[in-house]
């Protein structure tokens, strides 16, 4: 069975690739598949936005497909950058994404902090599910680190022992984040059919 990523991004496509191909599936990127496509994000929650990267796929192809979104929501900034976290405040690059945040929370007392992955699978017969992984934690005070991406410099997960999450190794991450809580869900999904 052909499974299609949503994304082009080469390391979720690398991870799926691990996860689904034991089960028999056939993983493959938007590109692999010829489908150029950029689905506008107009979705309010994690969970709209996963549906409708995955459903614009799917409406092409009438295959299984997969999709994921996923974020950062600050406690003490009413949970944003939430949705928007690759956008935040239109800032070019991750740096300054981080530093935004720093910066909005001089002073604060709340730190708390929570990364966010919702998936979406479709089934070939066009049944849906959704599987949605929480890692809490809190923001530092300075970047620390150099693996990971995006927030992983700021984000001291609740198991990370005082560090941020890009001052473990990728592996740290691969087994507690987020993505890891919400693929173990999916796996769980697809060893009982």
């Amino acid at each position: 069975m052909e499974l299609i990523i949503a994304s082009n991004n080469k390391g979720k496509i690398r991870e799926y690739k691990d996860i689904f191909e034991p089960f028999g599936f056939q993983v493959f990127s938007q590109s692999e598949k010829n489908i150029d496509l950029e689905v506008e994000e107009t979705g309010t929650t994690f969970e709209e936005n996963a549906v409708l990267k995955a459903q614009a796929v799917y409406d092409r192809t009438h295959c299984y497909v997969l999709s994921d979104d996923s974020g950062l929501e600050v406690e003490a900034l009413n949970n944003e950058p939430g949705i928007y976290s690759a956008r935040y405040k239109g800032l070019e690059t991750e740096h300054e994404r981080r530093m935004a945040i720093l910066q909005e929370l001089e002073g604060s007392d709340n730190r708390n902090a929570h990364f966010v992955c919702c998936i979406c699978l479709i089934e070939d017969n066009g049944t849906k599910h959704l599987f949605k992984g929480i890692w809490n934690g809190t923001i530092s005070f300075a970047e620390e680190g150099e693996n990971g991406f995006g927030y992983d410099r700021i984000f001291i997960p609740e198991n990370g022992e005082g560090h941020t999450t890009a001052s473990h190794p990728i592996s740290f991450k691969e087994t507690y984040s987020h993505r890891a809580k919400a693929v173990a869900q999916l796996m769980e999904y697809l060893k009982a059919r």
